[in-house]
């Protein structure tokens, strides 16, 4: 061991010197080297950096550069993020996609081209003219359909979501709008205006026979009581005896 070589390391490094700092790191960390201008030293971390892989080793765990294009990687030949101009696409950091792919800005990726995909066409709707069914001849009917999938930057584009076309009905006049408001609101107040009578009637009949019921007890009640007349058969009999 060189005599700069130390024991008691700081940082996870399990030996090290004063001038080139981690020469061996503790188990699970790695080792890397890290440049200070013109000096390089080494430290020990529990993950590698961005621009580098780790690989194990039964001795030693080191962390080993990515290629230049590559900004993160899982081992030198598959990067897993590419640096800026260039596309990932299985590992691999490229200028242009392959033919059958897009770049995808966003991602930074080589991705497969998307066509724009629609359902079917509904029904044809009723025919029409100004948003009216009646009071025509010749009208139009459209029909639609939905978006399914919408294209990618290269996929073909989405065709029109709806038709029209000519259509004709046999004509029939429209009922007026103002004119059958107000027929209804004139039957309204007619229904409103019977009940109205029937209920005046049904209370006048009330009042009419309460008042005769009242009227024939008052009499009863004022009339003196009439003698009982009397019998002609039993005054004329004793007379017939006598004689």
């Amino acid at each position: 061991v060189h005599p700069n070589v130390s024991q008691g390391c700081q940082g996870g490094c399990a030996t090290c010197s004063d001038y080139n700092g981690c020469l061996s790191c503790k188990p699970r960390l790695f080792f890397v080297l890290e440049r200070i201008g013109m000096k390089q030293i080494g430290v020990c971390l529990s993950s590698c950096p961005s621009g580098y892989y780790g690989t194990r080793y039964p001795d030693i765990n080191k962390c080993a550069k990515c290629k230049a294009d590559c900004d993160t990687c899982f081992t030198r030949n598959f990067c897993t993020k590419c640096k800026s101009g260039f596309y990932l696409y299985s590992g691999k950091c490229l200028e242009k996609c392959p033919d059958g792919l897009e770049a995808n800005n966003h991602t930074m990726e080589c991705t497969s081209i998307v066509h724009c995909e629609t359902s079917e066409w509904s029904p044809w709707s009723p025919c029409m003219k100004k948003g009216k069914t009646c009071g025509f001849k010749r009208g139009n009917e459209v029909r639609v359909r939905e978006i399914i999938q919408h294209p990618s930057a290269r996929g073909n584009p989405c065709p029109a979501t709806s038709e029209s076309r000519k259509c004709i009905v046999q004509r029939k006049r429209c009922q007026k709008e103002g004119k059958g408001k107000k027929n209804r609101e004139e039957k309204r107040k007619k229904s409103n205006k019977d009940e109205s009578k029937e209920t005046r009637q049904e209370g006048k009949g009330r009042a009419a026979r309460r008042q005769n019921r009242e009227q024939r007890e008052n009499n009863n009640k004022t009339q003196p009581k009439k003698k009982k007349a009397p019998n002609k058969e039993q005054d004329l009999a004793p007379a017939d005896t006598a004689h």
